[in-house]
């Protein structure tokens, strides 16, 4: 591969931009934009959950960079990205109905000799040098993890059962953590910016064939016809652009797919196929339509597309959250046993204590770290001096209402005691036993 010649003067983009809604979705959820800056592809996820608001929402924050970046350029295309972020969530703020929706957001902002690319998700962004085909983005995907490890191919991984399972997305609700990097351009270069509708079905060799022939217009074209060709059966979207010396013949900026259908839904017009929008700088573009279809498809059992991105609860003062549940259950259970132990102290009972006669205080009862009774008064009467039926109950506990009561108790058992010794200290012969 040739490398460029960073002395040249600054290079121009020739660009062309396609979304095709396929042959199997009934909305399309990719959104696309080209300009003479910047190049963009988002890919909505969500389903039901109305992922086309999510991508079309990403690329009208994007395209506002679509002008001559400063020197910061990885700084615009981040910033860009946390604006997406933060103007999905906003939305989901205000619509709870379309809580879950995300998208997939890959741009590449054109300083005149390099591309600074930002990446999240799964869509992904290519260069063509010298006939010679380079995957500049790395899927954010369930596969591709699998493919690092070595646990599966390339070719496997397009027919995975989790093929469309992304990790990480522009949802509003989670700090985006973009993939930011710098790609220095030649004269001639071509750049390929595609959904996984294109990507997921066509392969490197497929799309370099495709990429490097003709127009850009004629590539864009070519690259969703065989992608629908190919049996994709999501939404497509290609932008192309190609790496040209100055002058290039002035071109208005391309909006497609969602993006640009979603403000025509309310006068009934939607965009045909393979056909990109020419949006110009003073087009304006609703980002919800009042009256919006749902695009959850009845006649589909599961539609991958809702299973495609899991968004998790925010994460953020996650553990604060849980201290304080478990401070309040903690404080529950104390004013529980609180309750419990002063209810307790209010009752009496009548046992044995060092084989002694004892009242106590509290219930014959005891858990954990916490002894429910306490003795009171202990008396100079052994289970020795009473009849077994009154020691019985006395080891299991003679309850009483109050201390009176309680003491009461005892003086029965003592009278009994008493009558137990007089009637021992007779002689039980006595004058009918003598002969």
């Amino acid at each position: 591969m040739t490398a460029p010649d960073s002395s040249a003067a600054p290079l121009q983009l020739a660009f062309s931009a396609i979304s095709d809604v396929g042959r199997v979705r009934k909305d399309n959820q990719d959104s696309g934009y080209a300009g003479p800056w910047l190049l963009a592809v988002c890919d909505g996820v969500g389903g039901a959950a109305r992922g086309d608001i999510a991508s079309s929402t990403a690329i009208q924050q994007l395209r506002r960079i679509d002008a001559a970046p400063g020197d910061d350029l990885l700084g615009s295309v981040a910033g860009a990205l946390h604006r997406a972020h933060d103007r999905i969530g906003e939305l989901v703020d205000e619509d709870p109905n379309i809580s879950g929706t995300s998208t997939t957001a890959t741009l590449a902002l054109f300083d005149g000799a390099r591309l600074g690319i930002g990446h999240i998700g799964d869509s992904r962004a290519y260069l063509l040098r010298d006939g010679v085909m380079s995957q500049l983005t790395r899927d954010h995907t369930f596969v591709q993890s699998l493919i690092d490890e070595g646990r599966i191919t390339e070719a496997e991984a397009r027919v995975h059962p989790h093929r469309n399972l992304i990790l990480k997305a522009v949802d509003g609700v989670h700090e985006t953590e973009p993939d930011l990097f710098l790609v220095e351009l030649a004269l001639g270069d071509r750049i390929l910016l595609c959904s996984d509708g294109a990507s997921g079905v066509l392969d490197d060799d497929q799309l370099a064939a495709i990429l490097g022939d003709g127009t850009v217009d004629y590539a864009a074209v070519e690259l969703v016809r065989a992608s629908l060709e190919a049996g994709s059966t999501d939404n497509v979207t290609c932008v192309v652009a190609e790496v040209s010396e100055p002058p290039v013949a002035e071109q208005p900026p391309m909006l497609v797919g969602a993006a640009a259908d979603l403000p025509r839904r309310s006068f009934g017009q939607r965009a045909g196929r393979l056909l990109g929008h020419r949006a110009t700088e003073t087009d304006e573009y609703d980002e919800i339509p009042a009256e919006a279809p749902a695009h959850a498809i009845p006649s589909d059992p599961i539609d991958p597309e809702i299973a495609r991105y899991a968004p998790r609860a925010p994460q953020r003062f996650t553990w604060l959250k849980i201290l304080g549940v478990l401070v309040i259950l903690a404080s529950l259970a104390w004013a529980g046993a609180a309750a419990l132990y002063v209810l307790s102290q209010r009752q009496y009972y009548v046992s044995v204590d060092n084989d002694k006669v004892t009242i106590f205080r509290g219930v014959d009862y005891s858990i954990p770290l916490l002894d429910l009774s306490t003795p009171v008064e202990t008396f100079d009467l052994t289970l020795d001096e009473i009849c077994a039926y009154q020691a019985n109950d006395i080891r299991e506990g003679i309850k009483a209402d109050s201390l009176s009561a309680a003491r009461r108790t005892v003086t029965e058992l003592q009278a009994a005691s008493e009558c137990i010794s007089d009637d021992d200290s007779v002689d039980p012969t006595g004058p009918t036993g003598q002969g």
